[in-house]
C-alpha cells in the first residue's frame, strides 16, 4: 500500500523538485504528531494556540486609550485570560497525558507495544 506521502514524493513533477526535497528533508518534523496518541492530533495541528489565547489580550490592550504600567498590564491580561479560559476546550484523550509525560512509544496514534529483546 503506497502512503500518500510517498505517493506525493513519487508523482512530484520537476517544477516541484525543490519543495520534494524540503518535504522529504523534514518528513520527521512534518508527520511527528502521529508519534501521539491519535485523540491528541487535532489539539497538535492547531496553528498557534498561544498566539490565539493571547489576541483577546492585544485586543483589549489596543483599544484601551490608557498608558498601561506594567502592573496595570499584567492585572488586565490575567483577567481577560481568566475570562477566555471559561470557553477554552478540553484537551480530548486527557487520560492519556500519563503515557505521554512518561515516554510511552505511539506509532500512528497507537500505543506501540514494545518487545523484549
Amino acid at each position: 500500500m503506497t502512503l500518500p506521502f510517498d505517493l506525493f514524493v513519487d508523482t512530484g513533477n520537476l517544477s516541484w523538485e525543490k519543495s520534494v526535497a524540503k518535504v522529504v528533508e523534514d518528513r520527521d518534523v512534518l508527520l511527528g504528531s502521529y508519534d501521539f496518541p491519535a485523540e491528541h492530533w487535532k489539539h497538535i495541528r492547531t496553528l498557534n494556540p498561544i498566539e490565539s489565547t493571547f489576541a483577546t489580550v492585544r485586543h483589549h490592550t489596543r483599544r484601551t486609550k490608557v498608558s498601561l504600567d506594567r502592573k496595570t498590564g499584567l492585572a488586565i491580561a490575567f483577567c481577560l485570560m481568566k475570562s477566555a479560559q471559561k470557553i477554552w476546550r478540553k484537551l480530548d484523550g486527557r487520560n492519556r497525558l500519563p503515557e505521554v509525560i512518561e515516554g510511552v512509544e505511539f506509532r500512528d496514534g497507537r500505543r506501540h507495544l514494545q518487545t523484549a529483546a
